[in-house]
């Protein structure tokens, strides 16, 4: 799930593997072999992706991919919680 998330969150980020790279501290050449399956992250380089798309961990991992627009946040509106 993570490897389709990963290359999915950077396509609609418009980002290549460098700039993912660049933004999140993790080499180019290990994105890469995480996209291809060939490696699985850590917990700490799948945080380091995550905080780069700028989104949480759980939205990198989810089974279904949510693009970056459609992170949900929570507010509290007069004492209650709501989706935004």
């Amino acid at each position: 799930m993570i490897v389709k998330n990963l290359e999915e969150f950077r396509k609609a980020k418009g980002w290549s593997q460098k700039k993912l790279a660049d933004q999140s501290g993790v080499s180019q050449t290990y994105i890469s072999e995480l996209e291809a399956a060939k490696k699985q992250p850590t917990v700490l380089i799948a945080q380091k992706l995550a905080t780069a798309f700028g989104i949480s961990l759980a939205d990198l991992l989810r089974d279904e991919f949510r693009a970056p627009k459609c992170k949900e946040v929570k507010e509290i509106d007069s004492g209650s919680e709501r989706s935004v």
